[in-house]
């Protein structure tokens, strides 16, 4: 009799959950704690103790709100990528607005969930950000697509590196980085890349922090636009 009990092994994920509003914590906290494959590595009320917690561990997501008692929750998303690169941070919050959004993308996180719409699901929005998939509300979705329909393409992101042929040396890429890249152009998850190089899945999320970073982008999307473009890569 053939066994495929391991090809339900899923991976288990650690959350440090930053929420100031009890009754929403705590709702958070009875989901994270009943969804098979997610853990609760922390919790914390304000940004103080979500540091502290960073400093005892790593955990593999960070969800945090952002009006805190204590302070802004992209300040502690910036303070965790720091310190833990390959971290996935995503916001959880009831401001929508341009500035907040922005801020947020542009700490590192990758993916910010509206309250109103995302506290059931917030499981599969753990899990789609953990396999590389985007974890953002509709409603941001959109205002961020008519924000970049609006932006016109940069003639430029560096003067010194207006001649992209060689691979690997735009932006100063890596040979990993030029090779992530053009897998993502690709349309492959990162899963999917982590395998087919042989790394693990947080290897691959750093790399492409460091690509978002290098090319001064916040999305996949802008990313291999703006490869595409100069040439770094071609579809």
């Amino acid at each position: 009799m053939l066994q495929f009990g391991f090809m339900n092994k899923a991976p288990s994920y650690s959350v440090l959950l930053l929420e100031d509003e009890k009754p929403t914590r705590q709702h958070l906290v009875s989901v994270i704690e009943k969804t098979p494959h997610l853990t609760l590595f922390s919790e914390a009320s304000n940004c103080n103790e979500a540091k502290a917690a960073l400093a005892l561990g790593k955990p593999d997501i960070l969800i945090a709100d952002i009006n805190l008692p204590d302070g802004c929750g992209i300040t502690v998303i910036r303070h965790a990528l720091d310190k833990y690169s390959d971290l996935e941070a995503m916001v959880l919050t009831v401001y929508g607005d341009e500035e907040n959004v922005v801020n947020a993308l542009e700490a590192g996180a990758t993916g910010y969930l509206l309250k109103e719409q995302a506290l059931e699901g917030i499981g599969d929005a753990i899990f789609a950000l953990m396999r590389g998939e985007t974890a953002i509300s509709p409603k941001v979705a959109r205002f961020l697509l008519k924000r970049f329909k609006k932006e016109p393409p940069k003639e430029k992101l560096n003067n010194q590196h207006k001649t992209p042929n060689k691979a690997g040396d735009n932006f100063s890429l890596t040979t990993r980085e030029h090779e992530v890249l053009n897998m993502i152009s690709k349309g492959f998850r990162y899963n999917e890349i982590a395998a087919s190089l042989g790394v693990s899945a947080n290897t691959i999320r750093a790399h492409i922090r460091n690509i978002y970073r290098k090319m001064a982008v916040k999305s996949r999307s802008e990313a291999v636009f703006e490869a595409t473009k100069l040439g770094i890569i071609s579809l």
